[in-house]
């Protein structure tokens, strides 16, 4: 039997505006969470202030300036990632169905070092992640709609608590969104063959 050639032995498993937007995403929530810390440094919801030196913009204005950018940006990115996502199935295909139950057994095993990863798969708890941060990412850009124009979008701002309660949601729906990328990225770099596809697209296939 001839063997298969690496071209052959290999198989799409991130479609290119899946790798695209993702990209996209992954530099526009930079930008964001970097400059909404000076941002928040400004006038502090809590206790404390991020340090300047992991704060982008330099001052308010600038950070301002920053953070609207990235904003529309995330959104309309965003935007074309949710309509592939649902057109083409990849949603469906990739994060459904969540499992709770699923989710539990899944961190048992890695705890034990026992839970297997396929490149292109995705087991029960990285679904939960991933649809937990996509909504994450849509209370963020609405909560920060509803503190940027608190007149003009008042039934928005109203139904978030008003201000200063939509002031303390965008701050928890970004904690959230940074917790999970610290999660994404220790595993991107500590699990092999889960890095190269995003750029590639492509990653072994099973033998």
């Amino acid at each position: 039997m001839v063997a298969a050639s690496g071209a052959d032995a290999r198989k799409t498993i991130h479609p290119l505006l899946v790798r695209v937007t993702h990209w996209v995403n992954a530099f526009a929530i930079f930008v964001m969470v970097l400059s909404g810390w000076r941002i928040y440094n400004a006038s502090p919801l809590f206790g404390f202030e991020f340090p300047a030196g992991f704060t982008l913009g330099g001052w308010l204005a600038g950070a301002l300036a920053w953070h609207f950018a990235a904003m529309w940006l995330l959104a309309l990115n965003g935007v074309a990632y949710i309509a592939y996502g649902l057109v083409s199935g990849h949603f469906r295909m990739s994060f459904l169905p969540i499992s709770l139950q699923g989710a539990f057994n899944d961190v048992l095993l890695a705890s034990r070092g026992r839970l297997d990863h396929e490149p292109g798969r995705y087991n029960a708890v990285q679904r939960l992640l991933y649809i937990g941060v996509i909504l994450a990412v849509i209370v963020a850009v609405l909560s920060g709609l509803a503190i940027w124009k608190p007149v003009q979008l008042q039934t928005l701002t109203a139904s978030m608590g008003g201000y200063e309660t939509a002031r303390r949601v965008h701050f928890f729906a970004m904690a959230t969104i940074v917790a999970f990328l610290v999660v994404h990225i220790g595993l991107a770099v500590s699990v092999k063959g889960v890095l190269a596809p995003m750029f590639t697209g492509r990653a072994e296939a099973p033998r």
